[in-house]
């Protein structure tokens, strides 16, 4: 028999560690090779783990609510074969050699991070080098750094409670609690008016009291009232808005379009597709495939902003809101949208949907989004403002589709018919998208979505 060790796997360039969620086998249990053997989470999404070989599960290493660094081992699994020594894959895992000596992380003995006086260094640099001085800083790290203008000698100070002393995005927050605590507090103490009646020579003032914030009052809870915890993916979610309010300066755009030739489309098609694909088919792939022509007309809304850069992105890769039966929502995404024809987006979008409603997405399913599409119409809105998703500079909404009258015209005048109609919102990052472009841009959708085609094959 063999004991060959299941590490944390790698799941997705920018992701370092993954926190375990619950375990689906447990000691003892017979495991096949790719079966699921625990639910893991990341900053991207929740994914099951499977085995990298059959056999015995004899061990678990990491239990539920750890953080677990990439490469590090979960658990013990015995294979038939010989030798008993614990062996590890190496397409998942590099050779174990001796350890390497860790940094250890300046201030490691105080709880409080120590907070560095300002220094006139070269500050933090724009390109995505992320190891400076032997350390790892992840690309979030890198921005809030940015943003706060904290420089390289002061990012240095910060100690890291991550793998070999990587400084996490809770290590920077809280250094910058303490940060700006520190500059009220000095603050403060030079607004205190000096009195005029001190003599000549004036003794050494004594340390100023530390400002204590008054306590908030209790809240109060009667019975009346139910008390619910945000899970994880709700406080990611409740950061990220937050964070793209306070980043993005947001304007919004509309415009009403008459999709009556879709609606009349697809009610003829529909059916044969069911038949055919044992697929649905939704309006959603075509106000994508809308979007993406559209993007390629105004190559200025497929970008992002790095400081005082502006980057234009090749790809178009779109990304549609998901509704999820907790109510949370996620937004995998379509890449290279504008290569795809009509069915084959019509497959993406089934697909992501259906994985997305049953736990199934990677993390290569959520990153590399350039735009972003939800339909609140799906939920019986007509208009919505939606929130930019950080680090794009867009985001459309597409609501429910109304019959109302409207004015016809034909050769033979005008006249009052029944027509199918709907608004689109586009929310823009006003720091690089112009009233100008990004109305644009919408009535650009509206116009695809108004011509479509009644002719066209699937």
């Amino acid at each position: 028999m063999a004991l060959v060790e299941m590490v944390m796997p790698k799941m997705g360039e920018s992701i370092m560690e993954g926190t375990v969620l619950r375990w689906l086998k447990q000691v003892g249990d017979r495991i096949e090779e790719d079966e699921s053997v625990l639910e893991v989470a990341t900053d991207k999404v929740d994914t099951e783990v499977p085995a990298i070989q059959g056999g015995i599960l004899t061990k678990i290493l990491a239990n539920e609510g750890d953080i677990i660094p990439v490469g590090q081992a979960i658990a013990l699994i015995e294979t038939s074969g010989d030798g008993s020594a614990p062996t590890s894959d190496p397409a998942t895992e590099p050779t174990l050699s001796e350890p390497e000596p860790t940094a250890t992380p300046i201030a490691a003995s105080s709880p409080t991070p120590t907070v560095a006086a300002p220094a006139e260094v070269a500050s933090i640099p724009t390109k995505p080098k992320q190891v400076f001085e032997g350390r790892f800083y992840s690309p979030l790290v890198m921005n809030i750094a940015r943003e706060e203008n904290i420089s390289m000698a002061e990012l240095e100070q910060i100690p890291g409670t991550g793998n070999e002393g990587r400084v996490t995005k809770k290590d920077i927050l809280e250094y910058l609690e303490h940060r700006h605590e520190a500059q009220d507090n000095k603050a403060a103490a030079e607004a205190t008016p000096v009195s005029t009646s001190a003599p000549e020579v004036l003794q050494p003032a004594p340390a100023p009291e530390p400002i204590v914030a008054p306590a908030q009052p209790a809240v109060s809870v009667s019975g009346d009232v139910e008390i619910i915890e945000m899970d994880r993916m709700r406080k990611l979610i409740a950061q990220r808005m937050l964070e793209s309010k306070r980043i993005s300066p947001h304007v919004t755009s509309f415009v009403e379009a008459d999709v009556t030739n879709i609606v009349m489309w697809r009610n003829k098609m529909k059916d044969a597709y069911q038949k055919r694909e044992g697929e649905n088919l939704t309006f959603t792939p075509i106000f994508i495939e809308a979007v993406a022509k559209a993007i390629k007309d105004f190559p200025m809304i497929n970008i992002s902003v790095d400081g005082d850069r502006i980057i234009r992105k090749r790809d178009i890769n779109i990304g549609m809101a998901v509704a999820l039966p907790s109510g949370n929502l996620i937004v995998p995404v379509i890449k290279n949208a504008d290569q795809m024809n009509l069915n084959g987006i019509t497959k993406k979008v089934n697909d992501l949907a259906n994985r997305a409603r049953n736990n199934k997405l990677t993390p290569d399913d959520l990153s590399d989004g350039t735009y972003t599409l939800t339909n609140v119409g799906s939920f019986g809105n007509v208009l919505g403002t939606p929130i930019i998703m950080q680090p794009q500079v867009a985001i459309m909404a597409v609501g429910a589709i109304k019959k109302k009258p409207a004015v016809i015209e034909t050769p033979q005048g005008d006249l009052i018919g029944i027509r199918h109609f709907m608004f689109l919102s586009h929310s823009y990052d006003h720091r690089v998208v112009d009233g100008s472009l990004g109305g644009m841009f919408v009535k650009r959708v509206s116009d695809y979505l108004e011509n479509f085609d009644l002719d066209t094959k699937i």
